[in-house]
């Protein structure tokens, strides 16, 4: 496994993404309900099992109840992933959700990104840095994720932060509600991708990049090898995986990035 630096912590190059455990595909309400089904708090362990396993060493997923419960119970168990927390706002304030995260032991917290979208929308951002405060305060590295590019072109402007999470794509405009619909169509634009990832090479922090494959419309080759191509040394990825009718996708999903990446090594 390949490892980048943020700051002090050692973070795989290859992230765990959660979505799949939370039943949100961000494909259909019925994929949502049977990726709900497939992944028993029971199969979610074995998956993180697995993970730690490939040397994955790093699981972004949200403070809600179902995740610090399964979490709870995955370390009782001898697991060993670290948290990278995501608040929820449907569970809570950004205060109350970096409390939940640093009580259950998480190494960093991220704004979620359907909140940044939507306040950047608003205007109503007055609250993003005392909220990255809070979350050093606590012992944590700060960070923040977005959707559409000008979030995060703005918070490169405006904010003292220690990460990003960069989204490839912007399928849901966030505008009025911060939360995703399941039942709004999501539209997955090359432009969309094409201006994060140029984006990403002027940033001044590290990159978590997500949504590389689109939910699951682009060929996970191609996806990894163009991800890869725009990675800097510190940058990983977060990738979800979902499977129940392909048993081995998730070593397979490490072994295409680190070919990809080896592929665009710089010659020295």
């Amino acid at each position: 496994m390949l490892y980048a630096q943020f700051k002090h912590i050692k973070v795989s190059r290859f992230i765990l993404g959660s979505n799949p455990f939370s039943g949100f595909s961000h494909q259909s309400p019925q994929t949502d309900w049977d990726m709900r089904h497939f992944f028993s708090t029971a199969k979610i362990k074995e998956t993180l099992r697995t993970a730690e396993s490939l040397g994955v060493n790093t699981l972004i997923a949200r403070t809600d109840f179902h995740v610090m419960r399964m979490l709870m119970e995955y370390r009782d168990e001898g697991g060993t992933l670290q948290w990278f927390a995501q608040t929820c706002p449907e569970v809570g304030s950004h205060e109350a959700c970096i409390q939940r995260a640093a009580s259950y032991g998480a190494k960093a917290v991220h704004l979620h990104g359907g909140v940044m979208d939507h306040r950047f929308a608003q205007g109503d951002l007055d609250d993003v840095q005392p909220a990255l405060d809070l979350i050093r305060q606590k012992g944590m590295l700060a960070g923040i994720a977005a959707h559409n590019y000008r979030v995060i072109e703005w918070a490169e402007e405006h904010l003292d932060l220690d990460y990003y999470l960069c989204c490839y794509y912007n399928p849901e405009r966030r505008d009025k509600r911060p939360a995703h619909d399941p039942e709004a169509p999501e539209v997955y634009l090359e432009e969309d991708r094409q201006a994060m990832t140029s984006l990403i090479q002027h940033l001044s922090r590290p990159v978590v990049h997500y949504k590389i494959m689109a939910a699951g419309r682009n060929d996970p080759k191609a996806a990894f090898a163009f991800a890869a191509s725009k990675m800097r040394e510190n940058d990983a990825v977060c990738v979800g995986i979902y499977p129940k009718d392909h048993p081995n996708m998730l070593q397979e999903d490490i072994e295409l990035l680190e070919e990809s990446l080896a592929a665009y090594a710089p010659v020295k």
